[in-house]
């Protein structure tokens, strides 16, 4: 997108964040997953420059059993001003009263990935035969503890019939992006949304996973009950699904949430 375009969006942001940033300026905290942070980490600095706001950003897991998981830390009564998270999750956390059911907005949409470490071949993925073949090929598998690792180890992997064959050589890792393993050689393939494997340059991305058993997740935001900056919360989220956060995004290898059909 060319530079002009780019700074006429950012003026249309600006204009939307006019009465957030008329008021005194606030600090933010927020609690984010890694699906949607390489967005999210281009895009803060801009808002905080249109607003006057500060933006303290604390990361975790969708899900999980870890302490560091986003609904973990909300449930024992931290506090955050804004959750970003895979959709599902943030639903949970609306039923639990845990973040404010009205405050919702989709921010974009990131397939499944696989990646391996840099240099090393890339295996065949682009079938569903091609894709099992690769499974029960690899030595070993790496897998996240939040949305898409619960999806490949609980059902994808039953559904295609080789859980049996790889439930051994296939790990979840806890609180770590997935590439990371997979740079250090610790898996030979690893699996996470592609927004989450393209920032770490020692692992290459192979491609998504075959259409036939992709879930493409939605990310998204709200504002938590426990909020002690509710209005600024708002105004980060208006900013983050504006028209001035669809390059970053799109970057970051997601498809902006209101493109999604």
């Amino acid at each position: 997108m060319r530079v002009a375009t780019i700074a006429s969006h950012l003026l249309v942001a600006a204009s939307m964040l006019a009465l957030a940033g008329s008021a005194s300026a606030a600090e933010i905290k927020v609690f984010i997953s890694g699906g949607f942070s390489a967005a999210y980490d281009t895009l803060v600095p801009q808002f905080e420059h249109a607003t006057g706001h500060k933006v303290v950003t604390e990361r975790g897991p969708s899900m999980g059993e870890t302490p560091q998981a986003i609904p973990n830390r909300l449930a024992r009564g931290e506090s955050a001003d804004v959750v970003i998270l895979v959709g599902y999750a943030l639903d949970n956390l609306i039923k639990k009263d845990l973040v404010v059911a009205n405050s919702r907005a989709d921010l974009a949409w990131s397939p499944i990935a696989m990646a391996v470490k840099a240099g090393a071949p890339k295996p065949d993925i682009s079938t569903v035969d091609a894709f099992r073949r690769a499974l029960l090929a690899a030595k070993s598998i790496a897998y996240s503890d939040s949305a898409s690792g619960e999806y490949l180890s609980t059902t994808l992997f039953r559904r295609i019939g080789v859980y049996d064959e790889i439930k051994d050589k296939a790990h979840k890792i806890p609180a770590e992006p997935v590439a990371k393993v997979v740079a250090r050689g610790e898996a030979e393939i690893g699996f996470q949304p592609v927004s989450e494997l393209r920032p770490f340059k020692g692992a290459d991305i192979v491609g998504p996973i075959p259409d036939e058993l992709q879930i493409v997740n939605v990310f998204a935001a709200g504002v938590a009950r426990s909020a002690k900056q509710p209005e600024a919360g708002k105004a980060l989220i208006a900013f983050l699904v504006s028209p001035a956060a669809k390059p970053a995004i799109e970057a970051s290898g997601m498809l902006f949430a209101d493109e999604k059909k």
